[in-house]
């Protein structure tokens, strides 16, 4: 009988540090296992530490990060995923500057207790201790460093001011709004993202002798070229902050709206917009099915549920929120939760519908929308290449129509004497490495680098850039050194019944009372029992069988008593693998006829640390090694 071939991977460093799926999935490399085993444990101040190392917004992350390191945790693939960003609220709520009043926040003591945190299992490349080990105590000083220009205050923009005023420089923050945190705090509803705290978070950034200057626009306040002449290095990180619009016949005229503009015209509260309810309608279609999509349904549900409420008029009509998506439902790009929460307060979804022509009457008003069936959203490929049924049309009343199927950025105050150069798509150019633009003293980050992605990348590209810019200007370059080990751990054990726990759902206030506020937060995040509960979750994915082969007798103990069949005992002649993996295998066995010899193979992927293997090995050749890994910036 024959046996499909079995691909091996010998494993190295970087074997390891992919084995933390969570931490080497963020792109900040927060140690995510590592805050998660601490509150597992009952220390929360110590995960906070460890949650804030390499993110300055880590407070913001704990409420609307995208999470990829949940999309990569190890327990997704036994049950659900270990609510990651849950947990990360629950301890920023306990010690991140959120938790403090505007008297006792002492931003300076906060980021100390932060650098002083001392050794850490696995710290990698971001974190704030790794490039400030020749410059503490954090004293908020204003450095004699350069002054460098930062245009827009969003996530891009306050990570990069964060580290270039660890590493001694003099920020600038230039921020069109009334307030910092652009994006943040004009694109992000207040349900979500309370405004207190993302003020506590810019104050953290302020104390480090960063400056905001808000209510200014560049190209119309100050121009880009005063700015290029006073500052030594200009970082231009304005995100996309204009929506994105399909031209479709009818698209053009009143009661079309885009769903950045609307949610920037409620977070002012402006009430002479054409964002306000009394504009709005009865009948609204969002088009887009990502989470600005849903951000934009579920506040038009408040201000029509808050209108409601508190008049005694009922206006006549219906009242219906519509949000339409070429995707399927499980394609959506919406986060679940959105999905789920923008069902129960009464968002009406339609997948699988592509927008054809908006209709108005003879007054130009709009009625509704004719879609056509979407029979695939990407191809073969992957790649977005949508296919419709003509013949399968819908028609959905509407008055009003708002877009949110993407953003893009507003550059216009570059102009062609400042010399930076654009692609055909009027996209400024940039080096991916330095992200430096043609112009030696111009730099980007955030969308306008890299396109629109998550919260957390935005951080990424800003932490990035920031080692960028002090490279060029101090002529050092940070450089980057490694060190890794492997911990034998002869006393590891797990929480009993670990790996029969259910992921704790976080708390939400109910659907009828959430509709009628658009500041009332949706979650309420965990009590202290259910966060130490889901942590108790986590898979522990630092922690690693390992096997002596000297040792090992080949009887086959540990793939028998392994609960999740992830070890086998197969004939070597099944085994095949990369050129490291052929020599190993030759030097081992060489000359020999391979389907005499055996060995055990390993599935990580299934593997969930339970150490049975290690108990029942009758030889000693199995122990159960923590690994870590510490990554040190120097000049």
């Amino acid at each position: 009988m024959s046996h499909s071939p079995i691909q091996i991977e010998v494993p190295d460093d970087d074997y390891w540090q992919r084995q933390i799926s969570c931490q080497y999935a963020c792109p900040v490399h927060t140690d995510a296992r590592g805050y998660v085993r601490a509150i597992a444990d009952g220390d929360f101040e110590k995960a906070y530490r460890i949650a804030r190392g390499p993110n300055p917004l880590a407070s913001i992350c704990g409420r609307v990060c995208g999470a990829p390191c949940e999309a990569a945790c190890r327990r997704g693939a036994v049950d659900e995923a270990i609510s990651i960003r849950g947990l990360k609220r629950f301890v920023t709520e306990r010690f991140g500057p959120e938790s403090f009043t505007r008297e006792t926040l002492k931003p300076i003591e906060l980021l100390n207790r932060v650098i002083g945190a001392g050794a850490r299992d696995c710290r990698g490349p971001e974190e704030l201790v790794s490039f400030r080990n020749s410059l503490d105590p954090v004293d908020g000083r204003t450095g004699k460093g350069e002054q460098i220009a930062i245009i827009g205050s969003g996530p891009a923009g306050l990570a990069a001011a964060h580290d270039l005023a660890l590493l001694g420089h003099r920020p600038t923050v230039f921020e069109m709004e009334p307030v910092p945190a652009g994006m943040l705090a004009f694109g992000i509803p207040e349900y979500r993202l309370p405004r207190d705290l993302i003020a506590a978070e810019v104050e953290v950034i302020r104390s480090l002798g960063v400056e905001f200057i808000c209510n200014t626009q560049v190209g119309q306040d100050i121009t880009f070229s005063e700015i290029r002449e006073k500052f030594a290095a200009t970082l231009v990180a304005v995100g996309a902050k204009r929506s994105r619009i399909i031209p479709i016949p009818g698209g053009d005229g009143p009661g079309i709206l885009g769903g950045v503009e609307f949610l920037r015209d409620v977070a002012l509260g402006d009430k002479t917009s054409s964002s306000s309810l009394s504009s709005l309608g009865e009948r609204v279609v969002v088009i887009g099915g990502g989470n600005v999509a849903y951000d934009v349904s579920r506040s038009v549900v408040r201000q029509i549920s808050y209108d409601v409420s508190r008049s005694a008029l009922r206006q006549a009509g219906i009242r219906e929120v519509h949000l339409c998506c070429l995707e399927s439902v499980d394609e959506m790009p919406a986060d679940d939760v959105e999905i789920i929460e923008g069902h129960e307060e009464g968002v009406l979804l339609h997948p699988s519908l592509g927008p054809v022509s908006i209709e108005r009457n003879a007054d130009g008003a709009v009625t509704g929308i004719t879609f056509q069936r979407c029979l695939r959203v990407f191809d073969e490929n992957k790649k977005f290449s949508p296919q419709f049924d003509k013949a399968d049309t819908t028609f959905i009343p509407a008055d009003t129509v708002v877009w949110a199927i993407g953003q893009r950025s507003d550059v216009s105050f570059i102009g062609p004497e400042d010399d930076i150069k654009m692609n055909d798509r009027g996209l400024i150019q940039c080096d991916m490495e330095t992200l430096r633009t043609s112009a030696s003293d111009v730099y980007l980050a955030g969308d306008l680098a890299y396109g629109p992605r998550l919260l957390i990348d935005a951080v990424a590209s800003g932490k990035k850039v920031a080692r960028s810019i002090h490279a060029s200007l101090t002529g050092q370059t940070l450089r980057r050194r490694d060190e890794f080990v492997q911990i034998n751990l002869p006393d590891y054990g797990r929480e009993r019944d670990y790996e029969k726990l259910k992921r704790e759902a976080i708390p939400a206030v109910s659907a009828e009372e959430r509709r009628t506020s658009q500041t009332a937060v949706v979650e309420r995040g965990y009590d202290e029992l259910s966060a130490v509960t889901e942590a108790s979750r986590c898979l522990d994915c630092g922690v690693n069988t390992i096997f002596d082969s000297e040792k090992c007798i080949l009887c086959g103990g540990c793939a028998d008593v392994c609960p999740e069949l992830c070890l086998k005992l197969v004939s070597c002649d099944r085994l095949t693998g990369d050129d490291a993996f052929g020599a190993l295998l030759q030097e081992r066995y060489l000359g020999a006829d391979l389907s005499e010899m055996s060995a055990i193979v390993k599935d990580e992927e299934k593997c969930i640390r339970c150490a049975l293997c290690a108990e029942r090995c009758p030889v000693g050749a199995i122990s159960m090694e923590r690994f870590g890994f510490s990554c040190q910036w120097s000049e």
